[in-house]
C-alpha cells in the first residue's frame, strides 16, 4: 500500500528528528529474512536504545539531509533497514553485530559515525566501543590509580622500618 504525502512527510520528519540527535547509523540489508528474524532484531534493537526503521531510500535520503549521516545518500540502494544510536555511539553496531552473527542473508552495507561514512568491516571497531557507563568507569581507574599508587608508596617506608627492625631483632 502506498504511503500519502502526508505520511511521507511523517515520516521524513519522524527520521530526520531521530537522525539529527543519533550518535552514530548503520544501514544493513535485510533480503531473505523472515517476519520474526526482523521481529526478533526489532526487540533487541529497542532493549538496547536504538531507533530502528526500514524507510524507502528516498524517504532516507531526504530525511538524512543535513544531517551528519549525508555521507551515508548514495549508499542508500537496495532494501536497507536503518539503526541509529540514541544513547553511546556503539549500541546500533553490537546490535547488528550480534545479529548478523546467526543471520547469513543480514548484510551490513553502511556504517556512519560523526559525519563520516565507514566501510562495513569497521562494524566491529564500532561495536566494540565501551558503552558510557564503561567509559565513565575506565576513567574513574584511571583517574584513581595514581593516588592509590601514592597511597602505597607512603604505607611502604613503615612498612620497611618495620621488617628491619624484625630482621635485627631476629640476628640478635
Amino acid at each position: 500500500m502506498s504511503l500519502s504525502l502526508e505520511q511521507k512527510k511523517a515520516v521524513v520528519e519522524e527520521v530526520s528528528a531521530v537522525a539529527a540527535e543519533a550518535h552514530s547509523a548503520v544501514a544493513a540489508e535485510y533480503r531473505g529474512l523472515t517476519v520474526e528474524q526482523l521481529t526478533e532484531l526489532r526487540v533487541k534493537a529497542r532493549g538496547e536504545g536504538v531507533y530502528l526503521r526500514v524507510v524507502k531510500n528516498t524517504l532516507a535520503r531526504r530525511a538524512i539531509e543535513g544531517t551528519d549521516f549525508e555521507c551515508m545518500k548514495d549508499g542508500l540502494v537496495g532494501p536497507l533497514i536503518l539503526a541509529f544510536s540514541q544513547e553511546d555511539p556503539g549500541s546500533a553496531a553490537r546490535v547488528f553485530k550480534d545479529f548478523a552473527k546467526g543471520n547469513d542473508q543480514f548484510i551490513v552495507k553502511l556504517v556512519s559515525v560523526g559525519g563520516v561514512l565507514l566501510g562495513p568491516g569497521e562494524l566491529d571497531r564500532l561495536a566494540s566501543l565501551p558503552t558510557r557507563d564503561q567509559a565513565i568507569s575506565m576513567l574513574m581507574a584511571v583517574m584513581k590509580a595514581p593516588l592509590d599508587k601514592f597511597a602505597r608508596t607512603l604505607n611502604e617506608v613503615p612498612g620497611k622500618l618495620v621488617r628491619t627492625v624484625a630482621a635485627i631483632r631476629d640476628s640478635k
